[in-house]
């Protein structure tokens, strides 16, 4: 019997396609890449027209051999790697290292590992995509000019260790702008208005709200007074049908966001599980199956025979008025539509049917990804709005109402926008006199722009066309691993070190980090995919200026070196006084007799400015993360803290401690809401 080769990435994934090709094929799995460029060097040839190096990865050399014994048994060889431009890679350096040229050898793919999607990709058995190769190599090697010229600068100017990358360090700065945006943000006082009125005093009154927003308390004051005491009456009321329209398939992009909004998952995390659920689990009666389609997609496409059993499996479990005619759209005009949207292999297995048979996180995140293709596929909700309005003295108040005429996509996957208002608002028409039991006012402040979170920042580079969803998980877990930001609650802060990193690449490297021309590297990478342009037409033109931004920022860099800033505290030791050094945990005090005298203590950088609570010191503290704030020498005697820099003014208004936001002195307290303009310092 003639005898064929599969290789594959992943041993679940070997697992699973061998139980459909059967006997006649060996499935064997590469474990992902086997040549890369060396990590010691740069591994680019610059002089002979950036020529990459490839060598076997180190811990491949055995598995390289089991590989090549199986294809000299192999009358057929098949490559089926992942089916984008890194598995097209993959399978390129398995055609090098295995020495399969002049061999019997094609490349398949498939987007879900199913019985049919894997026998039908070896009748469609093709040749290599060199298009693809080439728009991989491309990326590989700018991201390597990049790091390796740029990150031995980070070391010499920060600490060893670190790294500058082409798209993490477009995210970091993204970060970082969200925070200074945040720190310079000076809150606005404004007030609203409630009427609890009622038609009939024996009934709870309903809250009406004042018409317009954001008013100011003087005004506010001003109708209150006009008011008083007056009846109110019914001016108008609307009724309207509201229709949402059912939810797009997931993408990568909308699949990490909407795991990090309702599962709370990392977006490695989704990621991981994902990989899990495409590669194949477990499945009592029916063994190892891909539950889920490819997991790295920007399209939004489903094929016609999934479409076409989803519809026929929501009108068989629903109704025929639950299908939906919803059209697939794509948004933004850099999407790949290689691949379908994320969905599921097979309709017919619910999220109920493997709930006893998937791990915790597997489930959720399959019920997930199955419950958003079902809704995809079904009808439109339709909603009943009802807004009533009462005026006294031409003021207007308002409340509204909403309730679902028609559950349609939302019986089987909710939107966290849209919630069901239950406000009574029965029994009213127009000209109704309404009594009013009480008037509410309440202050607020505007709020300052949110945190990016991992979904947030996710969204954010897919919309600003940075990275591709291959990268998205791979950069957050960069720049986390790194501590140049860290998460808490969520949200995501920026570190010292982070700070320093980005404040160095956008002074020395503003074309890096700007988003804009990582968007555009992203653009000419995809020219490549679709052959029209040649992959080192665009090293080419990159090089150069990068190579020159280096050389410019190694001379500055050494021109601005600062000598090491001496202390008031002298050395219990020797009496020198002691010296700020900077180490892996920030600042420290060393002595600046090392090695002969090697005392070191604790750095407390003092703000100038007393403590409000006890009169101490405030100095700058970091949380156990690395989070900068503000608190007392004194502690834990004193716990005073604050995210924002305190003054040494007091506030004229309520007499509390003020903080600094940008030019801006503003009270601490959230009720008082004062703010004038700050004295800057000298040295500003």
């Amino acid at each position: 019997m003639a005898k064929n080769l599969v290789i594959v990435e992943s041993p679940a994934k070997a697992k699973t396609i061998k139980k459909f090709l059967g006997a006649s094929y060996d499935v064997i799995a590469s474990n992902g890449h086997v040549r890369d460029m060396p990590k010691s060097q740069m591994g680019i040839d610059i002089e002979h027209d950036y020529e990459p190096h490839y060598i076997t990865i180190r811990g491949k050399g055995e598995l390289l051999a089991q590989l090549r014994k199986a294809v000299k048994k192999a009358d057929k060889i098949y490559l089926a790697t992942d089916p984008d431009r890194e598995g097209e890679a993959i399978s390129y350096h398995l055609i090098a290292a295995l020495k399969l040229e002049g061999k019997n050898y094609k490349r398949i793919t498939f987007n879900e590992i199913t019985k049919n999607a894997v026998k039908s990709s070896i009748k469609n058995a093709r040749e290599i995509d060199m298009d693809l190769v080439d728009a991989q190599q491309a990326r590989r090697v700018l991201d390597r000019l990049v790091g390796y010229s740029i990150s031995p600068l980070l070391w010499e100017k920060i600490k060893r260790g670190l790294s500058a990358g082409r798209v993490q360090s477009a995210a970091l700065k993204l970060i970082c702008d969200r925070e200074d945006e945040i720190n310079a943000f000076i809150p606005e006082e404004y007030w609203s208005l409630d009427a609890y009125l009622s038609a009939n005093p024996a009934l709870k009154p309903v809250c009406f709200h004042y018409a317009k927003d954001k008013v100011k308390k003087e005004e506010l004051d001003q109708v209150k007074k006009e008011i008083d005491g007056k009846p109110f009456t019914v001016s108008e009321i609307k009724v309207s049908e509201k229709t949402k329209k059912q939810p797009l398939p997931f993408t990568t992009s909308t699949l990490q966001q909407e795991a990090g909004k309702k599962l709370n998952f990392a977006t490695n995390k989704t990621m991981r599980i994902a990989q899990q659920l495409y590669e194949g689990v477990e499945i009592k009666g029916m063994g190892s199956i891909g539950l889920i389609t490819y997991l790295r997609t920007d399209s939004t496409r489903i094929s016609e025979e999934a479409d076409k059993n989803a519809k026929e499996y929501i009108a068989h479990q629903f109704g025929e008025n639950y299908v939906g005619e919803a059209k697939d759209v794509k948004t933004g005009k850099k999407i790949q539509d290689a691949h379908e949207a994320i969905r599921p292999t097979n309709v017919e297995l619910s999220p109920v049917k493997l709930k006893e048979q998937l791990p915790r996180d597997q489930f959720r995140l399959y019920q997930l990804i199955y419950n958003r293709f079902l809704a995809s596929r079904m009808a439109p909700a339709v909603y009943e709005n009802k807004t009533v309005y009462a005026t006294a003295e031409e003021h207007k108040f308002k409340a509204s109402t909403s309730k679902v005429v028609f559950d349609g996509f939302m019986s089987v996957y909710s939107l966290d926008e849209e919630k069901e208002e239950k406000t009574r608002l029965t029994g009213l028409e127009k000209g109704t006199t309404l009594t009013c039991a009480e008037l509410e006012e309440k202050q607020h402040f505007t709020q300052p722009p949110a945190h990016y979170t991992e979904a947030l920042l996710v969204k954010t580079m897919e919309e600003l066309g940075i990275g591709r969803p291959s990268t998205y998980a791979s950069t957050i877990t960069t720049i986390l691993n790194r501590r140049y930001v860290i998460r808490e609650n969520k949200n995501l802060y920026v570190t010292e070190l982070g700070a320093a990193v980005n404040k160095m690449m956008s002074d020395a490297f503003p074309a890096i980090v700007d988003t804009e021309f990582t968007a555009n590297i992203e653009s000419l990478l995809d020219s490549i995919e679709e052959g029209k342009l040649e992959w080192k037409v665009v090293i080419r033109n990159f090089y150069p200026d990068l190579a020159e931004s280096v050389e410019k920022a190694k001379e500055s860099l050494e021109s601005v070196k600062i000598a090491d800033e001496v202390s008031d505290v002298p050395c219990d030791q020797c009496g020198r006084m002691m010296v700020v050094k900077y180490g892996p945990h920030g600042k420290f005090l060393a002595c600046p007799g090392f090695p002969e005298c090697r005392n070191t203590k604790t750095y407390y950088e003092k703000i100038g400015v007393a403590c409000p609570k006890c009169g101490k010191d405030i100095i700058l503290r970091k949380t156990k993360k690395g989070r900068l704030y503000y608190g007392c020498i004194g502690y834990p005697d004193c716990d005073f803290m604050s995210w924002s820099k305190p003054s040494d003014k007091k506030c004229p208004k309520c007499g509390g401690y003020m903080v600094e936001k940008g030019n801006k002195l503003l009270c601490a307290s959230e009720t008082c809401g004062y703010t004038c303009e700050r004295e800057k310092k000298e040295n500003e």
